[in-house]
């Protein structure tokens, strides 16, 4: 029966919950579905089947789960474990509560790796189908019997004991005890035989160490040594042997085709042939006579003699050394002659060639006298003086030509001397060529004067000073005219121009510093390559050099030409004209005493394509301007001057 629940209305005495008796009722039912019938009042009747929770069931004895296929867990809390009878569940492990033994009555299957830290004893047959690892020591003390075993990495299966790939098998005996392989007796590395009779080597037998043999070593058939044969007592053989390459038969030494005879005596010994010794490289006899060598020798390396050496005529193909003294007449080398009174000479019409190696040169520490022609090819050092093809110059500090008293230095017609600056007081130039010339004071000017009514020539250039004028003497070619640094060119009269004036142009593309020298009385166009980015242009201060300088817009900009002064005290007069293209009205902005800073935004205070602007450098701290400015439909003029800096 399911419980039942009483009914205690809405509020108290409202008349809306169940009557004393349909409550009470209730309660009755609800004690006997718990207490049942029977004497105990803890027994649980009428469900045989109770629920404990969720999904799981009491069945009889059993606990069952009404979920398929899943695990039922018994967690206790903490480190408690679950306890059976006498044996405890804690974790992973299985123990005893009673510190007994833990008894298994029936046949114990393990089909996954077992580890067994402890003792293990086992009356009757444990048959393992897995792996078995043992982390301690597996004593037998009866008869074992085992199919295929694994030991580490030994395999034992019928009568072969096996390791894994690569891997060694040791075998030790304990304490002095032997290892015995049937008659054969191994101790250490010592074998013998336990009955005392000859061990046979019935197969081929290779010894890649030294052996070692301190009896009589008798062979029948061919052997062959990869390592050395050392033997201490006398050794006899018969017939040819062959060491290597090397074969010995009677008297006869010999090796393999192409192959050297090498004979190599330990530490300081010497190879003795007869009376005759090699040392190293060095031959001598043993006896202290002379070597003789009763043969035409041919030598073609290099000959080195160190004492005195008598011979006839030497022919050497190769290099000779001496490294004493060599008297004889004349000693001739090739095509070159030595005489005894310190003559060199060549053969008929031969050259004498001095060639050092690499970087070497011929040295020289006495005086020399040259008669005759001498040609240098390539670079000529004389001190700190260089001459190299049709270059005289100087290593180190200045060149000085200085003839004899009351002479000149003469320099032919035709030639050109150009040079990087000349520092000399002349008296007279028949001709002077050069690309620039400049005053040599840092921001002088530059003064070139004739003598009477004579002209001065620059390079295709004459300067005539009766008549005042500059005339080109090559057909269409340019006149320059240059000052050094901030030096400039000025006249001290009326300059009339009969023929055009071309200023240059120079661009202005982001902010920038407007300097005298570079754009004074240019064009400067204003030309921000985007026409987005804003672009200031700040004036030198005004001194009253009367520069000027003409802005035109190249290119509309959005985010503003700016133009203004550098120096706080310096401000800018004038008027600039607006054509407001809305109704072609004019309007005109002047400035006010401390106007500095001039925007064109592209918009209301002008800069489109043509508009422009000039301003001059008339008095100390004081800028002029004029310009035309134009606005474009849909916008009304406005001033572009403000006071931005001072």
């Amino acid at each position: 029966m399911a419980q039942q629940s009483i009914n205690i209305g809405t509020s108290a005495n409202d008349g809306t919950g169940d009557p004393l008796r349909t409550a009470f009722d209730k309660i009755n039912d609800n004690f006997s579905e718990l207490y049942g019938s029977s004497a105990e009042a803890n027994d649980l009747l009428e469900d045989t089947t109770p629920q404990l929770g969720g999904d799981l069931d009491v069945n009889g004895k059993r606990i069952t789960s009404a979920r398929s296929n899943e695990d039922i867990i018994l967690l206790p809390n903490g480190t408690g474990g679950v306890l059976a009878s006498a044996v405890r569940i804690a974790g992973t492990t299985l123990s005893s509560d009673d510190s007994s033994s833990i008894t298994i009555a029936e046949a114990f299957q393990v089909n996954g790796a077992t580890n067994i830290d402890g003792a293990v004893t086992a009356t009757s047959t444990v048959a393992v189908t897995g792996a078995t690892t043992l982390s301690s020591t597996l004593a037998v003390s009866g008869a074992t019997t085992l199919t295929t075993t694994n030991i580490d990495n030994i395999n034992i299966f019928d009568n072969s004991i096996t390791s894994d790939s690569n891997a060694d098998i040791n075998i030790t005996p304990g304490g002095t005890g032997n290892l015995v392989l049937g008659a054969l007796t191994l101790n250490g590395t010592a074998i013998s035989a336990s009955d005392s009779t000859l061990i046979q080597l019935n197969e081929a037998v290779n010894v890649s160490g030294a052996t070692s043999l301190a009896s009589t070593l008798a062979v029948t058939g061919a052997t062959t040594l990869s390592s050395t044969l050392a033997v201490t007592g006398a050794a006899t053989f018969s017939g040819t042997a062959v060491i290597d390459n090397i074969t010995i038969n009677d008297e006869t030494i010999s090796t393999s085709s192409n192959s050297d005879l090498v004979l190599s005596p330990g530490g300081t010994g010497d190879v003795v042939i007869s009376a005759l010794r090699v040392n190293g490289t060095t031959l001598d006899s043993s006896d202290s006579s002379a070597v003789q060598i009763n043969e035409a020798t041919e030598i073609d390396g290099t000959l080195t003699v160190t004492g005195t050496a008598t011979t006839a005529a030497i022919n050497a193909t190769g290099n000779v050394t001496v490294s004493g003294d060599i008297s004889t007449g004349t000693l001739s080398i090739g095509d070159l002659n030595i005489t005894a009174d310190g003559t060199i000479t060549t053969d008929t019409n031969g050259d004498f060639v001095v060639d050092p190696a690499g970087t070497g040169a011929i040295v020289l520490t006495g005086n020399i006298t040259h008669t005759g022609t001498q040609t240098t090819t390539g670079q000529l050092n004389v001190d700190n003086l260089r001459m190299d093809g049709g270059v005289i110059s100087s290593t180190s500090g200045s060149i000085t030509l200085t003839p004899a008293s009351g002479q000149n230095v003469v320099v032919s017609a035709g030639a050109l001397l150009t040079a990087q600056e000349v520092q000399a007081n002349f008296g007279e130039f028949t001709n002077l060529r050069s690309d620039v010339i400049r005053s040599d004071t840092s921001n002088g000017s530059l003064s070139i004067q004739s003598q009477g009514t004579g002209t001065v020539q620059i390079g295709q250039t004459e300067f005539s000073s009766s008549a005042s004028t500059i005339t080109g003497m090559v057909t269409n070619g340019n006149i320059a005219i240059n000052a050094n640094g901030t030096g400039v060119i000025t006249t001290a009269s009326q300059l009339t121009l009969t023929g055009s004036f071309l200023p240059a142009i120079h661009t202005f593309t982001a902010t920038d510093s407007v300097t005298i020298t570079e754009h004074a009385g240019r064009t400067l166009l204003l030309g921000e390559v985007g026409g987005n980015a804003l672009v200031t242009l700040t004036l030198p201060a005004a001194t009253g050099s009367g520069a000027t300088y003409k802005f035109i817009v190249s290119v509309a900009n959005t985010s503003n030409y700016v133009i203004k002064v550098a120096d706080a005290s310096d401000t800018i007069d004038g008027i600039m004209l607006y054509l407001d293209e809305d109704g072609t009205a004019v309007t005109a902005f002047p400035t006010v005493a401390a106007s500095d800073t001039i925007t064109l935004n592209g918009g209301t205070t002008g800069g489109i394509i043509g508009d422009y602007l000039e301003l001059v450098d008339i008095a100390t701290d004081q800028y002029h301007v004029r310009g035309t400015m134009r606005v474009a439909a849909g916008a009304n003029p406005a001033t572009p001057f403000s006071a931005t800096v001072s």
